[in-house]
């Protein structure tokens, strides 16, 4: 995808958008039952609007082009389409309905979608799917489907993907004497502390960033290479005894102190290029290996960088090297809302954007993102640089995975998150094991506060 998608900042921007988003959709709840429904008549020839959140020149003609090959290949339906729709405008159109609220949306925020459909305010799709024929499992890899539906209510459908790896530094790789990228997290913190040049308090390029707050390292996105719950049986926190959390936690700490310790990390961190800007420091240089998304790799061409770019998965703890491949996956959602009088019309259009192959493929070329469809992955019609089918693998790897919506809105990871801030500076003394059990109360009470609204 092109600069700055939301959803690559999800839980920065929720932690911003969170108390206006839970107002919201309680609001949502408190207006009582949606006035919409699907009975408008199928055969007829009406017009139906559509919110999306690209704002980009580039993004915006790709999602242009698609409603065109809609409207083409059904001539009595309409779209009117508007651009640039935050979570926040989102979802006041859907509390308050009417006629200028949209009958379809999309949204980057994938942890949303459990408050979507909990909430009603987007309509639930399975009589649609059922009506269509759809057969889910056969269409679409099983994490998309795990982050388009909330304890099996499916309101929202996969529009492309996500997928996380590793991009790393050929020229650098073959000055430190490495012959190709890490296969598992031991392999990966030798390298990264080969490549690692550091001068007085700083340095002239770093193996690899481990900061939490580094881009894209979220907990979540890490955390991909060891596939954690996250919740148990009875959806109470489960990270203290889970021992994926707490190889992590370790792993993560120990590579700080190694590559030079948490504050100068950070100094070196702070004084970084932007992250969707051609001053990224994994484009510059000064970072030699990068946890990332696909659309790193547009970017990074683009950027025209001065050394070749090598893309791989992310590695894997070194018990698991059979599981080498997978990663983590996340996407753009797509739903009819609850309060649309367009309901039969408006599925249409979910059904094609998502579903149809030329549309999938079309759209993925476009904006460089990963198709979410089985039969778009496998597609000849995709014209993709060589190395974007690390991604394609990835997605379809049946190992990848994904994050559970809550009914919060993922606020669970923010939690988790806060909690790994403080272990890798090294200031929670009371270690990780009582850390994570605090962390699982907090989250817990979140929840229940949640569920009573």
């Amino acid at each position: 995808m092109p600069p700055a998608p939301p959803h690559r900042r999800a839980f920065a921007a929720l932690a911003a958008v969170g108390t206006a988003l839970a107002l919201a959709l309680s609001a949502t709840a408190c207006t009582g039952a949606p006035r919409g429904g699907a009975d408008d008549d199928p055969g007829a020839r009406t017009t139906i609007t559509f919110w999306h959140p690209w704002s980009a020149p580039s993004e915006v003609r790709a999602i242009d082009a698609d409603i065109a090959r809609f409207e083409k290949a059904h001539p009595r339906i309409k779209v009117d389409v508007v651009g640039g729709i935050d979570d926040d405008k989102l979802n006041q159109a859907l509390r308050g309905g009417g006629s200028r609220s949209p009958d379809v949306v999309t949204s980057f925020e994938t942890a949303n979608v459990g408050r979507f459909c909990s909430s009603g305010a987007l309509a639930d799709l399975a009589p649609f799917i059922e009506k269509s024929g759809l057969d889910l499992a056969k269409t679409f890899p099983k994490p998309l489907l795990d982050y388009t539906q909330f304890q099996g209510v499916r309101c929202t459908m996969p529009l492309l993907t996500d997928a996380y790896g590793l991009y790393y530094n050929k020229d650098a790789f073959k000055a430190a004497g490495i012959d190709g990228p890490p296969v598992t997290w031991s392999e990966f913190r030798a390298d990264a502390k080969a490549l690692t040049k550091p001068r007085g308090d700083g340095y002239d390029q770093v193996g690899f960033l481990p900061n939490y707050h580094g881009y894209e390292n979220n907990i979540e996105h890490y955390l991909g290479s060891w596939g954690p719950r996250y919740f148990d049986s009875h959806g109470k926190a489960f990270l203290a005894l889970d021992p994926a959390v707490g190889e992590l936690m370790f792993f993560q700490q120990k590579m700080v102190r190694e590559l030079g310790g948490y504050e100068k990390l950070e100094r070196f961190r702070t004084g970084l290029g932007d992250e969707f800007g051609a001053e990224h420091p994994f484009q510059t240089g000064q970072v030699a290996m990068q946890m990332d998304g696909e659309w790193r790799l547009g970017m990074a061409m683009d950027a025209k960088v001065p050394f070749e770019i090598g893309v791989a998965p992310m590695p894997v703890p070194d018990e698991d090297r059979l599981d080498y491949g997978k990663g983590f996956l996340s996407g753009t959602v797509m739903g009819v809302s609850a309060h649309s009088r367009k309901q039969n019309a408006a599925w249409e259009l979910v059904e094609f954007l998502t579903t149809d192959t030329e549309a999938v493929v079309a759209f993925a070329n476009d904006i460089r993102n990963v198709p979410s469809t089985f039969a778009a992955l496998k597609s000849p019609d995709l014209k993709l640089d060589p190395r974007f089918r690390t991604f394609l693998d990835i997605a379809r790897h049946k190992r990848s995975n994904t994050a559970p919506g809550t009914l919060d809105g993922g606020a669970y990871l923010r939690t988790l998150q806060d909690f790994a801030y403080r272990f890798e500076k090294e200031k929670d003394t009371r270690g990780l094991i009582p850390g994570l059990l605090r962390t699982e109360r907090q989250i817990d009470a979140d929840m229940a506060q949640a569920e009573r609204g």
